[in-house]
């Protein structure tokens, strides 16, 4: 009999080592499937027999079976995964941002494991590790042929215990080896602070289990501290994803009542679904609602949303349903464009299936799918531009990434798009050859000499904007900030 059961889909850039979970849908176990293919079946026992007697030393039948498993999930998508019983575990408690590791996001690239990002305030961030560093050896163990989940598990560990991470620092030209202590990270995902008399500045690390009472909380500390707020920064730089209720009820703060935040459709017809502005989906569990305790007022606050090439899944279905409406202006650079939909679907117990089951569409029906959202201002880290914009990774270039559903435009975007990227991070690496220290190293998020914050703070108080020189040559005149407006040709733009 079939069951119905909650489960988390995951919508992050890379495997994390130990956290990242995002999101949240409904699924129904079904006992109906397609009929079994005899012949290939008969062809996989066959193979299963031979290796069994004439390999020339004896393999587990379990290891042959899960090998099986993995080659024929990992080659769906670049998200779809086997969980065995410990990646289960761990996915299991990863919602709820505390984990033991070392506290970095990963993703693989040329066979090595690259750092997307350390998550703020973890030992692999005060150890000195940084965005775009290639791990090659795990205390002893070479991770050229490792797959990620063996990386991560090689890096997880109890508290207190050391590992030894060797990295590739192509920026600098040279190798660098950190001595890591793994700990019990709690992830902060909600910080902020008033950055100017009337405006605030709230940034969302990920999409966790606490992430809508602790934005709620802050919103409300904004508006105790300021009864008359003028303008909200909503970044949402370098966030993974998250959780759906997290971010449906984020985008629910300022979104009216009813209000479609995300829809997802799939082959399943419980795929098939919309998530509003009411409560039922955005809690977790029925009780008090967080988002009774806002002023009124912060359904008109002029907010501007920050977002880069980090920004994906849950962190896009905000951005996109605040655009949609126009109830924000979105301010950085082009998203990650990670519009697909993870369930988890339990095998037993301990193992499970993380399988792609649905696209998610914002709510004028786009598909963000390896295209990312792209803001209405388009403003660089720095006054000078990108300078790392070659070398990031986006869902465009997984080869076996799903696409929007329309192939035919997909094959030219994909064919177009990855041959420009291919050639700007050639040209890059090579330059990077001749002078290690090329890249400048880029400010924090928050500080004082955060640019696209400044931006940000300079649109909600009516000042100049001022945008990448790339986008002020293409932009048009800017219709009012109530149409989200573009930046114009002149490099800068005023609010209206």
């Amino acid at each position: 009999m079939a069951s119905k059961f909650r489960v988390a889909a995951w919508l992050v850039v890379g495997a994390v080592t130990g956290v990242m979970a995002t999101l949240q849908v409904q699924a129904l176990a079904r006992n109906t499937v397609s009929p079994l293919p005899l012949e290939e079946l008969q062809q996989f026992a066959a193979v299963y027999g031979l290796i069994k007697a004439d390999y020339f030393e004896p393999v587990e039948g379990n290891k042959l079976i899960e090998n099986a498993i993995n080659g024929m999930v990992n080659n769906l998508d670049p998200h779809s995964e086997y969980l065995d019983k410990k990646a289960y575990k761990e996915f299991k408690e990863s919602t709820s941002g505390k984990f033991v590791g070392v506290g970095i996001e990963i993703t693989a690239e040329d066979g090595l494991v690259k750092v997307v990002s350390p998550i703020e305030g973890s030992p692999a961030a005060r150890a000195g590790i940084h965005a775009g560093d290639l791990i090659t050896r795990i205390d002893d163990t070479a991770v050229k042929g490792l797959t990620l989940n063996e990386a991560v598990k090689l890096m997880r560990g109890k508290p207190g215990t050391k590992v030894t991470l060797t990295v590739l620092r192509k920026a600098e030209n040279r190798v660098l080896t950190f001595n890591v202590t793994r700990e019990l990270i709690q992830v902060q995902s909600v910080k902020g602070r008033m950055i100017a008399p009337g405006y605030g500045w709230v940034r969302i690390t990920q999409f966790q289990s606490d992430t809508l009472p602790s934005f709620v909380a802050k919103i409300d500390a904004f508006y105790k501290q300021d009864p008359n707020l003028k303008g909200v920064v909503l970044d949402l730089r370098n966030d993974p994803g998250g959780l759906l209720e997290g971010a449906v009820g984020v985008a629910s703060v300022f979104l009216p009542s009813d209000a479609v935040v995300v829809s997802t459709r799939g082959q399943m017809p419980e795929a098939n679904a919309s998530y509003r502005n009411t409560p039922s989906d955005y809690l977790n569990q029925p009780g008090d609602n967080p988002l009774d305790t806002l002023p009124a007022a912060v359904k008109k606050v002029r907010l501007v949303v920050l977002v880069n090439g980090g920004s994906a899944s849950a962190s896009e279905i905000v951005t996109g349903a605040l655009q949609d409406y126009k109830r924000a202006v979105v301010m950085g650079t082009l998203s990650f464009g990670k519009g697909s939909v993870q369930t988890v679907l339990p095998l037993g117990p301990d193992t499970a299936l993380k399988l792609t089951t649905a696209r998610y569409y914002t709510p004028n029906g786009q598909s963000i799918q390896g295209r990312g959202i792209t803001p209405n201002y388009v403003v660089d880290p720095l006054p000078s531009g990108d300078p790392y914009a070659a070398l990031r990774m986006r869902e465009i270039d997984y080869k076996n990434q799903i696409g929007t559903g329309n192939q035919a435009a997909d094959s030219k975007q994909v064919e177009d798009e990855v041959s420009k990227q291919e050639a700007a991070r050639r040209l890059l690496e090579a330059e990077l050859q001749q002078n290690p220290n090329k890249l400048p190293k880029l400010p924090e998020y928050g500080s004082k000499d955060d640019w696209q914050l400044t931006q940000a703070l300079n649109y909600l108080e009516g000042k100049p904007v001022v945008v990448a020189k790339q986008a002020a040559a293409k932009a048009k005149p800017a219709p009012t900030a109530a149409a989200a407006p573009k930046a114009p040709a002149s490099g800068t733009s005023k609010a209206k």
